[in-house]
């Protein structure tokens, strides 16, 4: 990857600073947030994708159910924001590109829900795939946190693991134990407000439980690895560290960093994107 940063990337990168959420710097604000939110339905997006019910939830699909390769793709936002049109464009982007049949699960968010609720989702939709050639793991920040704590499940309760891991951004550490973390110049995430919303989905588990941190789990066996994040956000250096865990128990793992980058930047049309899908591309069909 280019260590030069494009004009787009840095446009959109403004752009995403004037947009930040107030809740993700302030304790207040992400109180305020978690209050409004509790005791009110989730409210996925209207959308022109298909879905599907699934024992009571909502799943998106994408692409050819005969396609070569099926990939479950689990979304990010903190894990108390809906999934949203970038995450369905990208679904059915990757449909399109990689000869794949994507399913996104509208999982239950925080705060009225816990991750404990979302295993069990995940579980039962992956034990419904498990039988199909090339199933891939993908998932975006919280969302690609939850893949790798979910894989760790998977030795537990004694399932197979999928061929392939492909996250973007991971949260592997909602516990954020490793300061200092640069929130005034991550123009997406903030320390303050990630906290609180991990917090609230743990749950009665600890933040530092491998369930909802992986970074703090146990990795033997899991899948091909591939890991994207951006140099500049503040996950980038846990996600080093959950990467240096990786090598030591012996997962086959690849980290590509994006120079200058930001938060999930894999999913922006942005230039350095079209060069990570490059790399996903060839990690799916190879």
């Amino acid at each position: 990857m280019s260590n030069k940063k494009s004009l787009v990337a840095k446009i959109e990168e403004s752009i995403l600073r004037s947009t930040k959420l107030k809740f993700m710097d302030s304790k207040e604000n992400a109180d305020d947030f978690l209050n409004d939110k509790l005791g009110s339905p989730d409210k996925p997006p209207k959308s022109i994708f298909k879905s599907v019910d699934f024992n009571g939830t909502q799943v998106f699909t994408f692409g050819d159910k005969n396609a070569k390769n099926t990939i479950l793709y689990i979304h990010g936002g903190a894990y108390v924001m809906e999934i949203n049109y970038q995450h369905l464009l990208y679904c059915f982007f990757l449909s399109r590109k990689a000869d794949a049949y994507v399913l996104a699960p509208v999982y239950p968010l925080a705060p009225n829900h816990k991750a404990d609720e979302t295993y069990e989702i995940v579980r039962q939709l992956y034990e419904m795939l498990i039988l199909r050639d090339n199933l891939i793991l993908m998932g975006d920040s919280a969302g690609g946190g939850f893949v790798h704590s979910f894989c760790q499940y998977l030795n537990v309760v004694d399932l197979p693991q999928p061929k392939k891991i492909i996250t973007f951004s991971p949260w592997v550490d909602l516990s954020m134990s490793n300061p200092p973390y640069d929130s005034e110049n991550d123009p997406i995430l903030g320390e303050i407000g990630l906290k609180e919303m991990g917090k609230s989905w743990a749950g009665e588990l600890d933040t530092q439980d491998w369930k909802v941190s992986p970074l703090f789990g146990d990795n033997t066996n899991l899948a091909q690895t591939l890991i994207f994040a951006g140099e500049d956000e503040i996950f980038y250096k846990d996600i080093k560290k959950y990467v240096e865990n990786l090598k030591k128990e012996g997962v086959d793992v690849r980290l590509i960093t994006g120079s200058g980058l930001f938060h999930i930047y894999p999913l922006f049309p942005i230039p350095e994107a079209r060069s990570a899908f490059k790399e996903i591309k060839k990690e799916i069909m190879d």
